[in-house]
C-alpha cells in the first residue's frame, strides 16, 4: 500500500511540473497590444475645417400683403422664437393659470345667521312627539340659510413670469411649424370697396345696412383666401383696434374673430385653425414675452442685455 502512495505523489508532482513549464513558456511569448478599430475611434479634424454639426439659429418668416395674401419678403426670425419644441405641460399651465384669473369669484350665499326672520324656537322640544327642531332659519328646513355655501373669493392662481412667457413662444412656435402662422404687413385692415363709400353717401344707406355689406365682403375676402368657415376659423391679431376688420369680424363669428395684443391669450393662440398677426403685432409679443432670454440682473455698458434678433430681411 505504502508503494502505491508513493507512486500516486510521483506522478501528482510530475504532472505540476509540467504545468509549470507550460505556463513559463506562455509567458515567454510577447502578448500584441490592443488598439481600437476604426469604427469607434473618432478621427481627428483637419485643421481649417469643422465637422461638427451646428443647428440653425434663425427660421425662414415670409411676410405677406393683406388681404391680397401676397407674398412680399422673407425674413429670419431666431429660433428661440418660433421654433421651440412643443410641451404640453407647460401650454397646460399657462392656460389653467389664465382661466383662474379670469374666474369672477362673485357666487355668494347667505348662512342662518344672515337669514331674515325671528330666532325663535318654533315649537317645544319635548312632549310634541315629532322631531326636535330650532328656529325657521335653520339650514333643514325650507327657506333657512345654507351650511357651506360659497362665499366670494380669489380663484387666482400664480404662475413664474418665466414659465408664462415660453409658453407664449411656445404656442406661436406651434403655429408656425404646422404652418398656421400667416404674418402680414403693418396696417392689417380690411379694405372696402368703391361701392361701399357711394353707399355710405345716401340718406337711405342706414348703419344696419353698412354692417352687413361689410360682413358679406369680408366673408367673400376669407372664402377667396381659403380662411373662411370651410377651411376652419381664422384669429386675426392687430396692434390697435382696427375699424372695418373688426366690425366685420364681428358680423361673422363662424368665420374667425379680431383682437388686438391687449385682450390676446395664450388660449386664443391655440384654438382657431390659423392665426393672422401682423408683423408689429407678433414683434411686440415676442419682446414683451422673453423674460428667460433676456437677463435683468446685471448691466453691460450701461443697458441691459438684448434677446435674440428677429426680423432681419432675406429677400426684398
Amino acid at each position: 500500500m505504502a508503494s502505491k502512495g508513493a507512486r500516486s505523489l510521483n506522478e501528482a508532482m510530475k504532472g505540476l511540473s509540467l504545468t509549470s513549464q507550460i505556463c513559463r513558456d506562455a509567458t515567454s511569448h510577447r502578448i500584441p497590444s490592443l488598439t481600437r478599430s476604426m469604427a469607434t475611434e473618432a478621427g481627428v479634424p483637419k485643421p481649417g475645417v469643422t465637422e461638427y454639426y451646428r443647428p440653425p439659429t434663425t427660421v425662414p418668416v415670409t411676410i405677406f400683403g393683406f388681404p391680397s395674401y401676397e407674398p412680399r419678403r422673407l425674413e429670419a426670425w431666431s429660433t428661440k422664437h418660433l421654433s421651440l419644441p412643443l410641451r404640453r405641460d407647460i401650454l397646460h399651465l399657462a392656460v389653467v393659470h389664465e382661466g383662474d384669473n379670469t374666474r369672477q369669484g362673485t357666487a355668494s350665499s347667505k348662512t342662518r345667521y344672515e337669514i331674515r326672520g325671528s330666532n325663535r324656537k318654533l315649537y317645544a322640544q319635548k312632549g310634541t312627539g315629532r322631531a326636535r327642531v330650532g328656529d325657521k332659519k335653520s339650514p333643514l328646513r325650507r327657506g333657512g340659510g345654507k351650511s357651506f355655501g360659497p362665499k366670494p373669493r380669489d380663484f387666482g392662481t400664480n404662475l413664474n413670469r418665466k414659465v408664462y412667457d415660453l409658453a407664449w413662444r411656445t404656442a406661436l412656435s406651434y403655429r408656425y411649424r404646422r404652418g398656421e402662422l400667416i404674418v402680414c404687413e403693418d396696417g392689417m385692415e380690411l379694405p372696402m370697396p368703391d361701392v361701399y363709400e357711394q353707399l355710405l353717401q345716401q340718406e337711405t344707406f342706414t348703419d344696419e345696412l353698412a354692417l352687413a355689406f361689410q360682413a358679406r365682403w369680408a366673408r367673400e375676402v376669407l372664402e377667396r383666401n381659403d380662411w373662411g368657415k370651410q377651411a376652419g376659423r381664422s384669429t386675426f391679431i392687430t396692434t390697435d383696434y382696427r375699424p372695418n376688420l373688426f366690425d366685420a369680424i364681428d358680423e361673422i363669428p363662424r368665420y374667425g374673430r379680431a383682437l388686438d395684443t391687449e385682450d390676446l391669450d395664450v388660449k386664443d393662440l391655440l384654438e382657431s385653425s390659423r392665426i393672422i398677426i401682423e408683423r408689429s403685432a407678433l414683434q411686440e409679443l415676442i419682446e414683451k414675452h422673453q423674460s428667460d432670454l433676456v437677463s435683468s440682473v446685471y448691466v453691460v455698458n450701461g443697458s441691459l442685455p438684448k434677446g435674440p434678433e428677429s426680423g432681419k430681411v432675406l429677400v426684398q
